[in-house]
């Protein structure tokens, strides 16, 4: 059989048989080589000894290449797996659509070890590596529920709406502002995200003497993304009448200025209302205030709340402010980059708020 063990080692491209000698499994190249050495005139006694094949292999592969041809002879019969079963997988999916409480687990999701048992009592056993393939193969993955923001607003919709006709038919001597208060928080060691070395460990005190409370108050105009912002002691109608009269002094070229914020209850006070409504009756040229609450539960519609988002990240987390100067001189300061920054680059705040805005 020394000519067997040359074929191995140099495979000649001449012939079909030996050509597909290269690129095979062990066993499939077992397979031709019966196949090569029968039609060579090798015995099959001989060929079931070198290579060791049973007799009954070498016939049917040999049976296979006459009667089929190459396909066939390296065509492995696939084994049925155990996953790929349809009764298994139908118990075991129906299983997985009820809760564990049915089968008499105190749980809300499945064990796997509580899965099999119950498939073995229902007369499917099958082991978890079974369990396990079935349930990939059918695309089920672990996934952690969500938490939406959602509105309980009955007007919400209406209201939205307000909102994106307004910004869509906002006039250039109109501004749009989106207000809201940031705070109260206290000014001490906080915690985030750092760049930590091998061995550092990060760490805030759970108990610390603030050293005083912060409250900004602000509002951004959405067509220019400047915001306007003071710090204030409370949360009040007294402060949201003392911003739209600084956003009065701000903006007195301004025809109209409309005023958006949430539903809290000191945003559309009876104090507030006449405020608007005496500013409004004065008929002197200052420019006009017009209300656009956002609905109830809704400050994800609050633009602003992007904007303190970033500043805090920049100026509040992972900060450890020396007293409330300090803290507010870094917002004061992160504000004053900001404003300069969209005043040399141009863009609106605010996305999909917007709406069927004219281009």
């Amino acid at each position: 059989m020394e000519w067997l063990y040359d074929l191995e080692r140099t495979p000649s491209q001449g012939d079909q048989l030996v050509s597909a000698l290269s690129g095979h499994s062990h066993q499939m190249r077992k397979r031709l080589l019966s196949v090569i050495a029968l039609r060579h005139g090798f015995t099959i006694r001989a060929i079931a000894q070198h290579l060791g094949m049973s007799r009954k292999t070498i016939r049917t592969c040999t049976a296979l290449f006459e009667s089929v041809g190459l396909d066939a002879l390296l065509c492995r019969k696939q084994r049925p797996r155990k996953a790929d079963d349809e009764s298994l997988k139908t118990a075991l999916f129906s299983l997985l659509h009820e809760p564990p409480s049915l089968s008499g687990y105190n749980r809300t999701t499945w064990k796997l070890t509580d899965l099999q048992r119950t498939l073995a009592t229902r007369g499917f056993p099958a082991s978890d590596s079974v369990i396990r393939e079935a349930i990939r193969k059918a695309g089920f993955r672990w996934k952690s529920a969500k938490v939406v923001l959602t509105s309980t607003d009955p007007e919400y919709r209406e209201k939205v709406q307000h909102v994106e006709m307004v910004l869509s038919h906002l006039g250039d001597d109109e501004r749009f502002f989106s207000i809201d208060e940031y705070g109260p928080f206290a000014v001490k060691a906080k915690p985030g995200r750092v760049l930590a070395g091998p061995g550092e460990n990060p760490s805030v005190p759970q108990w610390q003497k603030s050293k005083g409370p912060l409250i900004a108050t602000a509002a951004l105009e959405l067509s220019r993304n400047r915001v306007t912002h003071f710090y204030s002691l409370a949360k009040n109608t007294a402060e949201m009448i003392r911003m739209a009269e600084i956003l009065l002094h701000e903006y007195s070229d301004a025809r109209t200025l409309y005023l958006s914020w949430d539903a809290a209850s000191w945003h559309m006070s009876k104090e507030l209302l006449a405020f608007v409504e005496k500013n409004n009756a004065k008929n002197d040229g200052s420019p006009l205030i017009e209300l656009v609450p956002l609905p109830a539960s809704a400050q994800f519609l609050n633009v602003i709340e992007s904007v303190f988002s970033g500043m805090a990240r920049a100026i509040i987390h992972n900060s450890n402010h020396p007293s409330v100067e300090a803290a507010s001189d870094a917002i004061d300061r992160y504000f004053e980059e900001r404003n300069r920054h969209y005043a040399n680059n141009p863009k609106r705040a605010g996305n999909k708020i917007w709406g069927k805005e004219r281009t």
